[in-house]
């Protein structure tokens, strides 16, 4: 069978394995043996899987493979960031961030190529959708990049709107965080959302991740302006259903806001921003807006992102400026665009 259409093992769960190895001829506790060579050892290749026997391992071969993709590219940052460049859908590659930050190192991952929800200040929406990432991609990013075993934290916050890929975001959490895969805790994985409302109670109530709402303005009438989801969700109804669930004790929910100057950097945007997260213990994410092609809208001054800050603390939202990291290889928030643009490779 032709390589490219053997089924890729990478992300499945262990009763998908179960399955395959039934398929394959293999027992059944062969599941649990793949899923640590996939997952705990990371081998690449079916053929590493020694304890499997050879007539296993070669009835595993001829129909599937590990899944395994290098990245395309890569561009360094002069600050230690690295973006890489993958294989993406329909056509069209998605980008994941790696951001070393002294005893912590994240990395940023994409869950669609393109994106539906046509944010006004973001690159990827700006292409438009082309199609979901599977758990198999999803993992890949993590796993066949040169820093993966020094990784802490995964934050779905790169290309596409995690929570529009449901079943794909969560199959890769459940391998991220399963025994029989990478093991990881949940506090150790951040998923960002627009507010995706439908998807928003699954995630909630099937994983213990971290949540990250982007808001970007209090106001419904500017946010539908900026964000066009604001329309079919609104953020005040987003925020209500976050509520009814416990963020101060095995999970966080942060609040992700980039400023603009003169759009919803002045104090009646905090006043506004504190009282719609009155009630929850969201912390509040300052961004600094990096500009993008053909955009009129500037990034607020450091002065009114510090008075801002210093508001809503006042307020009790605790509030901090986020370190801009990897601007140079336009790898900051809103700026993955999904195409090689680097002249450093991999």
């Amino acid at each position: 069978m032709n390589a490219e259409k053997k089924t890729s093992l990478l992300g499945m769960s262990l009763p998908q394995l179960r399955e395959v190895a039934g398929e394959c001829g293999l027992p059944a506790f062969a599941a649990k043996q793949i899923a640590h060579w996939l997952y705990g050892k990371r081998a690449t290749t079916i053929d590493a899987m020694t304890d499997l026997s050879k007539r296993g391992r070669e009835a595993l071969a001829a129909r599937y493979r590990t899944g395994h993709e290098a990245p395309k590219a890569a561009s360094r940052s002069a600050d230690g960031t690295v973006k890489y460049l993958f294989d993406g859908a329909g056509g069209h590659d998605i980008e994941a961030v790696y951001i070393p930050d002294r005893d912590r190192a994240t990395l940023c991952v994409s869950s669609q190529a393109g994106c539906k929800m046509g944010c006004k200040f973001c690159m990827t929406g700006r292409q438009g959708f082309h199609g979901n990432l599977s758990a198999t991609q999803i993992i890949n990013q993590i796993l066949s990049i040169p820093e993966s075993d020094t990784l802490t934290n995964i934050v779905f916050m790169g290309m596409g709107e995690p929570l529009d890929n449901i079943d794909a975001v969560l199959a890769a959490i459940e391998v991220l965080t399963s025994p029989w895969g990478l093991a990881w805790s949940p506090k150790r994985i951040t998923v960002s959302t627009v507010g995706h409302l439908p998807s928003l109670r699954r995630l909630l109530d099937e994983s213990k991740v971290h949540v990250a709402l982007s808001v970007h303005t209090p106001f419904a009438d500017e946010r539908a302006g900026l964000m066009p989801v604001e329309r079919a969700w609104p953020v005040a109804k987003v925020v209500e259903t976050l509520r009814e669930y416990d963020f101060a004790h095995q999970r966080r929910l942060s609040v992700e806001y980039t400023m603009w100057r003169g759009i919803n950097d002045d104090m009646r945007h905090a006043d506004a921003l504190a009282r719609l997260l009155r009630g929850t213990s969201a912390r509040a994410n300052l961004i600094r807006y990096h500009a993008i092609p053909d955009s009129t809208m500037q990034p607020a001054t450091q002065a009114a992102m510090e008075a801002f800050r210093d508001r809503l603390n006042e307020r009790g939202v605790t509030a901090t400026i986020r370190a801009s990291r990897g601007e140079d290889i336009e790898a900051a928030c809103g700026m993955l665009a999904g195409k090689d643009k680097t002249e450093t490779h991999s």
